[in-house]
């Protein structure tokens, strides 16, 4: 369930193979179950409702029609509402750390000093454009196409993730990922990636209804605007081209259905091989600007993208490449230049494409500023304050009851050969869980922080990271290493590493709750665990195997029936719309799909086998099994603009939280919980329910 963060402004996304889901902004309230609570929380009911009818209204009625979203807000959930709690205890440790004396080059006086430079907007104002002026000044001087490849390879930056979808349409040209390798999960190796286009995904520029062509009219009018704050003449001409040049690349991309075929993805480039497989580009100079020119070889994720985007560079003009070059160098700064650059950006990418009308108070856009750059020196000191020891204990204790399910439901299953069992028995055996906070953390001490310099500050921290993901270039792999920090409200399975992350921002109420009963634990976050377990054998993850290498360990019959069951669900998924015009993509979500039903499941028979033969006790008038699943819906209690929805039935992986919800309507113990019956809208018959592992 990834929700690492791609900007301030633009919906974010969750991995296809690694994530419970629901997509949302950072830092977004709302009226979460008061911690007195401890279990379900009855008031956000309706029970006019009935369960079979609409699981999801069932659970969250009465909350969803209570809340109104604040201006500022695209969307407010129970993931929302524990980012306010994390961000609130992460503001309050950075404010310390602000108004501290620490020595200069200590983590706090980074912290500080990063914190305070964002903060102080009177100065960045006075500063206006002059940060950005010497990039623009280069980007200007490009004289030839060589040139130009030198300056692409330049702005190459590790800001994709292939396998969370973070980033994954980065507006540099390309993008680099550093992760073990498909073919040796024993050493860091280099991901390339198509990238190049500033809007959420391929759709934006390829659909043709008239939703879309309005976004992106807005959009065209967007870039102009940036140019001639930038201070460029002829801006609405630029714009134009440079919108056709996104358009060029985006025909080229694959979709992000498309992306999920692992197999399809491990191709083996050598440095030889880019001019004769994708000519147009000067490859050794894109190399030498990004400090790859030593780099021997890269697994190309998407070779026909690489192949079109390096003709285009070829065919279109250098004029509209350094356009296109100065425009996303403005876009990517906008947040750390003057007002009006931000305003702007904010008026496109979070009022148009979220509809929101206001933005965040500046302290809570500032935590993320230092997430970004210091996340493991805040995570630190997050940990200690806010995640005791008995917690962790606690959580351990049900993962560790949740793995073992997962060992007897596949020891169970008629369908699979005794030699694939073993295969997915040793993925169990080696997975790594980590709790609440890393091992091992980042070492910040080459970053360079100054006072009063946010736009510095970021960019070298960029370039911080940059360096940082090179230097692994060849090195053994940590599979212990997190991917996120202790304060992200989020959870992450990492097929790669054959490892799980619950960080310790999500395992607090009204998710993980030592006080409340097991039932609305093993439905909160329990079933959030599963849905993690599960990302390791889900179309994605079953391409690896127990040490994270790319390898079908799975016998003809066994891969038939698996492709059969989830092409069912697929299909279940595709009739449904949240929009007359709009419907889910079956393919798209399939991963996560699979991990809800799945996750869903298991976590129910563990929360049976904690109980140990003893009798729940009820809750409101409500028994454990109904407990349970009431739990796992209000999971996912949620409210979002029809903009932000769009965005994601578009570019996510993850399904709208209603759908999500309504996962139930798979698990036979839900329909004898409530007494769902025949002509019911979410009923299924028996041989319709889909069910995996």
């Amino acid at each position: 369930m990834t929700f690492l963060s791609q900007s301030l402004y633009s919906l974010l996304k969750c991995a296809a193979v690694c994530g419970v889901a629901l997509t949302m902004l950072p830092a977004q309230a709302q009226d979460a179950p008061k911690p007195e609570t401890h279990g379900i929380n009855a008031s956000n009911m309706d029970p006019a409702v009935k369960p079979g009818d609409n699981f999801y209204l069932y659970c969250n009625g009465d909350w969803i029609t209570r809340t109104a979203l604040p201006a500022d807000r695209a969307r407010l959930s129970v993931f929302s509402a524990l980012d306010d709690v994390a961000n609130k205890n992460t503001a309050a440790i950075i404010e310390e750390a602000a108004k501290s004396t620490a020595a200069a080059g200590s983590s706090q006086r980074k912290i500080a000093d990063l914190y305070n430079s964002y903060m102080d907007e009177a100065a960045i104002d006075a500063k206006g454009l002059s940060p950005l002026e010497p990039r623009l000044k280069a980007i200007a001087a490009i004289g030839n196409k060589k040139e130009l490849a030198f300056a692409l390879g330049e702005t190459l930056r590790s800001d994709v993730d292939a396998l969370n979808n973070t980033n994954f349409h980065t507006s540099h040209l390309f993008g680099l990922w550093v992760a073990p390798g498909f073919n040796d999960s024993e050493h860091y190796a280099p991901y390339l990636l198509q990238g190049g286009v500033q809007l959420p995904d391929r759709e934006y520029y390829l659909a043709d209804n008239e939703h879309m062509k309005e976004v992106r009219t807005k959009y065209q009018a967007h870039i102009s605007a940036m140019l001639k704050l930038a201070g460029f003449t002829d801006t609405d001409a630029r714009a134009e081209r440079i919108v056709a040049l996104e358009h060029a690349i985006a025909e080229k991309h694959l979709s992000l259905a498309d992306n999920d075929d692992i197999h399809k993805a491990n191709n083996n480039w050598t440095q030889s091989d880019f001019p004769a497989k994708a000519p147009g580009l000067d490859w050794a100079e894109y190399f030498r600007g990004a400090g790859l020119s030593k780099q021997p070889s890269f697994i190309v994720w998407q070779p026909t993208a690489f192949a079109g985007e390096s003709a285009l560079v070829e065919s279109t003009s250098l004029e509209t490449w350094k356009d296109w070059l100065a425009y996303h160098t403005i876009e990517e700064s906008a947040p750390y230049l003057s007002k009006p650059f931000s305003d702007e950006r904010y008026a496109f990418f979070g009022g148009v494409l979220q509809g929101t009308t206001q933005q965040r108070p500046r302290w809570q856009r500032g935590v993320v500023v230092v997430n970004r750059f210091l996340g493991d020196d805040v995570g630190q000191l997050y940990a200690q304050r806010y995640f005791p020891p008995e917690a962790k204990a606690q959580a351990d204790a049900m993962v560790a009851n949740i793995i073992a399910v997962y060992h007897k439901r596949i020891a169970a299953l008629s369908w699979m050969d005794p030699k694939t069992k073993a295969e997915a028995q040793a993925k169990l055996d080696t997975l790594y869980v980590g709790i609440g906070y890393p091992e091992k953390w980042i070492d910040y001490s080459a970053y360079e922080v100054k006072a009063g310099d946010i736009f510095g500050n970021v960019w070298r921290g960029n370039l911080f990271e940059y360096h940082r993901q090179l230097a692994r270039l060849g090195k053994p792999v940590d599979r212990h290493e997190w991917s996120m920090t202790p304060q992200t409200v989020n959870a992450v399975n990492l097929p790669l590493q054959n490892a799980l992350n619950f960080p310790a921002a999500i395992l607090q109420p009204p998710f993980f709750d030592p006080k409340a009963p097991a039932a609305a634990n093993y439905g909160a976050i329990g079933t959030v665990i599963g849905h993690e377990i599960s990302h390791t054998f889900d179309t994605e993850g079953s391409a690896f195997d127990a040490k994270g290498q790319v390898r079908n360990w799975w016998t003809p019959a066994d891969l038939a029936h698996f492709d059969e069951a989830t092409a069912k669900l697929a299909a279940q998924y595709d009739a449904y719309m949240p929009f007359p015009d709009l419907h889910v993509n079956g393919k798209q979500t399939l991963a996560e799909n699979i991990a809800d039903v799945s996750g869903l499941a298991a976590s129910f028979d563990g929360y049976h086998a904690s109980l140990a033969g003893k009798t729940p006790p009820m809750q409101d008038g409500f028994t454990g099994d109904q407990q349970f699943f009431i739990a796992f819906g209000q999971d996912y209690a949620s409210k979002t603009r029809d903009a932000a929805q769009r965005q994601q039935v578009m570019v996510d992986s993850h399904s709208p939280a209603q759908f999500r919800a309504d996962t139930v309507r798979n698990i036979d113990a839900w329909y004898s919980a409530f007494d769902v019956q025949p002509g019911q809208t979410l009923y299924l018959a028996p041989a319709d329910r889909v069910r995996i592992w």
